[in-house]
């Protein structure tokens, strides 16, 4: 039994009546799913339904943190949210940072399971074990940071921290988002579901912490990682200073930082206008979330031109390529004010950059015209459309609309072979790397249960070269079927149920992770975890969501990749010539599948589910 790390309380909050109340944490749980990705996932594949539609008030939103939350563990405040998603109809699993999941944590509860839909527009305050509903109205169609700052002021307590939607999510754009100060629960839609529910925010206090089971080994543990962290030669020297657009003058040079639509990757050199030596000259301040020592998030304030006063806290190295590089601006003014309009509006900075260099490519091909773009001139490059499509996409508002719905949708509607230049997997568009050129990166984007999500099973091996488990070949098929699979898992239990920050695992844990997230947690909790525990509780999560998306229709079919990445190769730089042909993807999957357990057609076998402890439904 648990006698430290956890709250041992899940709160259940019934928004159609209004009601609260709590439920024990089971045990078992804890024992085969750790906490936060985990913890949610499981009751999603427990508690919806297949076919149940994504903006029906029987999918339910969860918010789930870890047993190492609030601990005082390094980079530790993290939390998973988990709804089945509007975007792709598989598993929706975004992570987050700041302070919100410690506050979470500290006013007592490991996991918020959120049904049912409200009358009205509303939002829930929780302070310790007291949970009020109260009325949202006056917040409708207010901007994020408003809204924190307006329910603050209301609850008469600045130290509430808030998670909220915007307008996006007002309004159920399948690609809104959660946000939680300047942090945000990205991708896959989960701001739609909670705007499908009628609930604006969520703010929560806390004045508690958690317990720790074995003080002493949990102090041995923490100073082992705190160790691993200042003996790393890139997370202090580098990351802390500059944050993930360090990378974008890397992925240059390997020939993979994706440019126009993925149509122009390697013929254009974008550094000097969004590279790193650019973003540091923006930079005022840097921002921690809780418990973190390093600070990765660069504020950045624009202080001249046409976008002067604009502050992000970014623009991270996705968000970079999303609302720069593939929509062809390589100003990053415009990239640090589209930024910032994102997170105001609660859409997805990735999804809804991608949207837009998709329909530039479209409108330069003459298949969208200024009729269609509502006189827009969506050429590439053109910063100002860009941001005036932005505000289309969170208000609904003609092309808008249908680029909010994804490309996937948005090319089935408008036809005409646009299916072709849609830059998505499962319906979740493609983050920044150009997986021609790093195939194991690649694979995971097709067989992610998100869609194409570079934070399921990042190949640091691929794009950092750091030799662990093994050295790689970041353009050799053999081998990436096993590589993807240990990537997924690992990530999957030590980022994602710990939760903690996934820099640590591709910075200055790699060959440490399971057995770093092993010592804590059973140091933390009172229970005994071993490094082969923790790695098999990644690959226990891993088949559930695959067990999920198997109940939405999903198969090997869906394992794919957008037609230009397997019919085009590269045309210049450093990764010219490389694509994934049909051959190479079904070589790589069939070893994936088999190193997993599954048949041919990506379905987890009997055996591979008992020796798991899983059930169908």
């Amino acid at each position: 039994m648990f006698r430290g790390g956890y709250t041992g309380k899940i709160l259940r909050i019934d928004l159609s009546k209004q009601s609260a109340r709590e439920e024990a944490l089971p045990e078992e749980l804890v024992k085969n799913y750790l906490g936060g990705a985990g913890f949610a996932i499981k009751y999603l594949y427990d508690e919806v339904k297949p076919g149940t539609p994504a903006l029906d008030k029987a999918n339910k939103l969860i918010f789930a943190v870890g047993p190492l939350t609030a601990t005082g563990a390094s980079c530790s405040s993290r939390m998973a949210v988990v709804a089945k998603s509007p975007l792709t109809g598989a598993v929706g699993m975004a992570l987050a940072g700041g302070q919100f999941p410690a506050e979470m944590k500290r006013a007592g509860y490991d996991m918020i399971i959120i049904e049912g839909r409200a009358e009205k527009p509303t939002y829930f305050a929780i302070k310790d074990d007291e949970v009020r509903f109260r009325s949202a109205e006056k917040l409708s169609g207010m901007m994020t940071t408003d809204t924190q700052l307006f329910i603050k002021e209301e609850l008469g307590d600045h130290n509430y921290r808030v998670a909220c939607i915007g307008p996006a999510g007002e309004k159920v754009v399948p690609m809104a988002c959660i946000v939680n100060e300047r942090r945000a629960a990205g991708r896959k839609g989960l701001g739609a579901v909670m705007g499908s529910k009628n609930l604006k925010a969520i703010a929560v206090r806390g004045t508690k912490r958690p317990s720790i089971a074995d003080a002493d080994s949990f102090k041995k543990a923490r100073q082992a990682m705190n160790k691993a962290m200042k003996e790393s030669p890139v997370l202090y020297p580098e990351f802390a200073k500059a944050g993930t657009p360090m990378i974008i003058d890397a992925m240059t040079e390997m020939g993979i930082y994706s440019i126009k639509n993925w149509s122009a990757t390697g013929q254009i050199n974008m550094v000097p206008g969004l590279g790193r030596e650019a973003q540091d000259e923006m930079i005022i301040t840097r921002a921690h979330c809780h418990d973190c020592p390093v600070g990765c998030s660069q504020v950045k304030l624009v202080t001249s031109g046409p976008y002067s006063g604009y502050l992000s806290e970014g623009p991270e190295f996705e968000t970079t390529y999303s609302l720069g590089s593939t929509v062809g601006v390589d100003y990053l003014p415009a990239v640090i004010a589209a930024d910032r309009l994102c997170d105001e509006y609660g859409i997805d900075t990735i999804s809804a950059g991608v949207a837009i260099g998709w329909a530039m490519e479209l409108y330069e091909k003459g298949i969208l015209t200024r009729k269609d773009t509502d006189g827009l001139d969506l050429k590439f490059g053109n910063h100002a459309a860009m941001i005036e499509m932005l505000r289309k996409i969170a208000y609904q508002e003609e092309l808008g609309a249908l680029l909010g719905q994804g490309t996937k949708k948005a090319a089935e509607k408008i036809g005409q072979g646009t299916g072709d230049y849609a830059m998505q997997v499962k319906g979740l568009e493609l983050p920044a790397y150009d997986v021609r050129g790093a195939k194991a990166h690649g694979l995971n984007y097709a067989t992610s249960y998100t869609g194409a999500d570079h934070n399921r099973g990042y190949a640091f091996q691929e794009i950092f070269d750091v030799p662990h488990p093994e050295k790689v070949d970041r353009l050799a098929i053999k081998g990436k079927g096993r590589l993807t699979k240990w990537n997924q898992d690992v990530r999957s239990v030590t980022c994602d149920c710990a939760p903690m920050c996934a820099f640590l695992l591709d910075m200055a844990l790699p060959d440490i992770a399971c057995q770093n997230t092993a010592d804590l947690v059973s140091a933390a909790s009172g229970m005994s975890f071993t490094a082969g525990e923790i790695q098999q509780i990644g690959e226990r999560l891993n088949n559930i969501a695959r067990l999920f998306n198997i109940g939405e229709g999903f198969g090997r079919k869906d394992d794919t990749f957008p037609k230009r990445l397997m019919t085009e190769p590269i045309k210049e730089g450093a990764s010219k010539g490389q694509l994934i042909s049909q051959k190479d993807l079904d070589e790589m999957l069939d070893e994936y599948y088999s190193v997993r357990g599954w048949d041919k057609n990506g379905t987890p076998t009997a055996a591979k589910l008992k020796e798991l402890g899983l059930k169908t439904h």
